[in-house]
């Protein structure tokens, strides 16, 4: 028990790690999304500007930032949105979706889905 207790204070007494050095990204001008009506196997793809939103299906998609490497911005894009049904205030989805790793962090709906497929440069 005592050699618990002085463990327990050592790692409490030692210094925080230093923090992982950011990722350097650039923003992008928007992003382009893809929606995916699951019931009846529709897809579409929408252009969306920083700050704007879309509807998708029955979707309402608002994208706050699309950020990606300067060295790989087609495939290593992460956009931040937030994912509403359309009329319900209530929140389906708000963070950052990756677009070479759509499942990382997923809107979870029953119908419908939407991704991130890259960051739009210009």
């Amino acid at each position: 028990m005592r050699a618990l207790v002085l463990l327990l204070a050592g790692l409490v007494a030692t210094p925080a790690l230093p923090q992982a050095p950011s990722v350097n990204a650039v923003s992008g001008t928007g992003a382009i999304l893809r929606g995916l009506d699951k019931v009846n196997g529709h897809g579409m793809d929408v252009e969306l500007s920083r700050g704007g939103r879309a509807v998708i299906f029955g979707l309402d998609v608002r994208l706050d930032d699309c950020r990606y490497p300067p060295n790989n911005p087609s495939g290593d894009g992460f956009a931040l949105l937030t994912i509403r049904r359309l009329g319900d205030p209530k929140v389906l989805f708000e963070g950052w979706m990756i677009a070479s790793s759509p499942a990382l962090n997923a809107l979870d709906d029953p119908r419908y889905d939407v991704w991130v497929l890259r960051c739009m440069i210009s």
